[in-house]
């Protein structure tokens, strides 16, 4: 099933809502349906995925770094066992665990396979990936292939969600209402002006410290906007400064108490996470494709960025 050379391999299959569209709308307008067959697939990859108990390093690059800090933290709440997240170039060597998950939507980032070049036969490792065809398939103990959110576009949406859907719903912390959600997020118009705002900042709490980072970088990447993320209070400690009219605060999750308040009466834009955070995330890659048509930008060409960030010679 997901050991290496045992794996579940689907047709791909464009899941978007129409055409004309960036790869990247397309590619984020699917993730219900993505998130939807992840959900239900994760019973059978259970045994590639780390079990209760088990001492896990979740570790990525990119986009696919925040969505392991999420990881790390829910799987930590949930009671599973101690986990943490680490940008694949910065994995402490010396530091032991019982499994290392490197999620990596190429299977082919110098960062991701020099580390699990460095952890054979002294360390299990599990691969999330969206290509079968790539060196990950043979660098990793175990793989997960979630092919059917391979993405055409540089800038990660669908892929990035249906790996943490996957890994909620091992943790069985996924429902149906997270689907609900996401598809409120993408038929619910963006809040009135926060399309024409010139700086923005994402808040989280918790796993949700993870999404933000998310935003911002899809932000930065899609839009080349201004923008920041923060753990929401750490926010009040200096951040808030920057915060005035033509400003927006976007909290994923649920806000401290009275931090709402405090950034409106900068003049600063608020916007509530009122769906599920992985829901509001989708909210937020669609404000990247609106800021970017606003400033007449390609989001499927985003500046000095590749799909995959390959490195020569390929070292740590």
């Amino acid at each position: 099933m997901c050991s290496k050379g045992r794996y579940i391999l689907h047709e791909s299959a464009s899941l978007g809502r129409g055409y004309g569209m960036s790869h990247v709308e397309n590619e984020l307008n699917s993730q219900p349906a993505c998130w939807t067959r992840a959900a239900t697939e994760a019973a059978e990859y259970a045994g590639a995925l780390p079990a209760t108990g088990e001492r896990v390093a979740v570790v990525g690059c990119g986009t696919s770094f925040f969505m392991a800090q999420a990881v790390a933290a829910l799987r930590e709440q949930a009671g599973q066992g101690e986990t943490d997240a680490f940008a694949a170039s910065e994995f402490p060597p010396g530091r032991a665990y019982d499994r290392v998950v490197a999620l990596t939507r190429s299977g082919t980032t110098t960062e991701v396979l020099a580390l699990l070049a460095e952890l054979r036969g002294r360390t299990r490792t599990t691969a999330v990936t969206a290509d079968p065809r790539t060196p990950v398939m043979e660098s990793a103990d175990e793989v997960v292939v979630l092919d059917y959110a391979d993405e055409r576009s540089v800038v990660q949406t669908r892929f990035a969600t249906t790996a943490l859907t996957l890994l909620r719903a091992h943790l069985g912390l996924h429902t149906d209402a997270v689907v609900a959600d996401a598809r409120t997020a993408l038929d619910t118009p963006l809040p009135e002006g926060l399309v024409e705002c010139t700086q923005f900042t994402f808040l989280g709490r918790g796993w949700t410290v993870g999404l933000a980072n998310e935003a911002g970088l899809k932000m930065r990447e899609a839009a080349l906007a201004w923008t920041e993320a923060y753990p929401a209070m750490e926010y009040r400690h200096g951040p808030i400064s920057i915060t005035t009219r033509g400003t927006a605060t976007w909290m994923l999750g649920e806000a401290p108490e009275g931090l709402a308040e405090q950034v409106r009466e900068t003049g600063g834009l608020w916007v509530a996470g009122g769906l599920d955070p992985l829901a509001e995330l989708v909210r937020a890659q669609r404000l990247a494709v609106a800021v970017a048509a606003a400033r007449g930008l390609d989001p499927d060409r985003p500046r000095h960025l590749t799909r995959s960030v390959i490195l020569a010679p390929a070292a740590r």
